[in-house]
């Protein structure tokens, strides 16, 4: 199965560990898949790992220069996932952005990915960064999902990150695939998630309720599908692997404006 998918998302909002357990139930399921980090903190991929990896494309890259090899850019974690972080700078000293640019030349250039796979790219969700809008503008991914709460900074940079989409989305083949919403237990915040999803043009394709069992594992350096196979939490992160793949009803999206979406929030929260 040949898919290019991307998260985006507010920082913080549980956008990696997202990625990470749709990533293992893919491979749980027999996919080839490949998880690339697009974040200078570079722990997109440490539940699949379980450790942070060190070797980031931009490190080796700088290190090993144009004899850098795929195998020291691509490392294997559960379930056979293809793991790769793109890096970044040290705090403070350049551009993030520029990290992803360079690491998906340079996976292009040595052909590092594998064939009939799903490429799932985990992105910061600062779109405002040339950088970070590379896998939209350049195509290296045409399904974005936003990972968002309810919280109205959450929702902000959700609708900024359709805001980029809509940009690109006249110019190629990238689409909304639509919202995925990750609980921080506030009122009326399913609900509201639908709204906003409504609003954009697309639909909540999942609501990952806040549960603990997400940070067990995460405390244990996994994914919820390795950690805690048979619980609920990992049966909703292999629905919303199925759905995903199976998905057509991408859209343009229509983002809102910012006092639309604070009507929005407002019109669910003042309970």
């Amino acid at each position: 199965m040949q898919k290019k998918i991307a998260f985006y998302g507010k920082g913080g909002i549980g956008k990696s560990t997202t990625a990470a357990n749709v990533s293992a139930a893919w491979a749980e399921r027999g996919y080839k898949v490949c998880q690339i980090g697009c974040d200078p903190k570079n722990d997109s991929t440490r539940l699949l790992l379980g450790r942070v990896c060190s070797q980031t494309v931009l490190e080796m890259v700088k290190k090993y220069g144009e004899e850098v090899k795929k195998e020291q850019l691509v490392h294997i974690g559960f379930g056979g996932v293809h793991c790769v972080e793109a890096g970044g700078p040290e705090p403070g000293v350049g551009c993030a952005g520029r990290g992803i640019i360079v690491a998906l030349e340079k996976l292009k250039d040595l052909q590092a990915l594998p064939e009939d796979a799903i490429i799932l790219y985990d992105v910061l969700g600062d779109v405002v960064c040339g950088g970070f809008a590379v896998p939209i503008r350049e195509g290296y991914a045409t399904d974005i999902y936003i990972v968002s709460s309810g919280e109205l900074m959450s929702l902000y940079a959700a609708n900024n990150i359709a805001k980029g989409v809509a940009r690109y989305a006249s110019r190629g083949p990238v689409r909304l695939g639509g919202i995925i919403g990750n609980s921080r237990g506030i009122v009326n915040e399913q609900a509201l998630l639908q709204e906003f999803a409504k609003s954009l043009n697309t639909s909540l394709v999942a609501y990952i309720p806040r549960e603990r069992t997400v940070n067990k594992a995460e405390i244990h350096r996994k994914t919820v599908i390795e950690f805690a196979a048979a619980s609920p939490q990992a049966a909703i992160y292999r629905q919303l692997a199925d759905f995903i793949c199976e998905n057509t009803a991408l859209s343009v999206p229509t983002p809102m404006a910012f006092t639309e979406l604070e009507e929005l929030v407002l019109a669910y929260g003042d309970d």
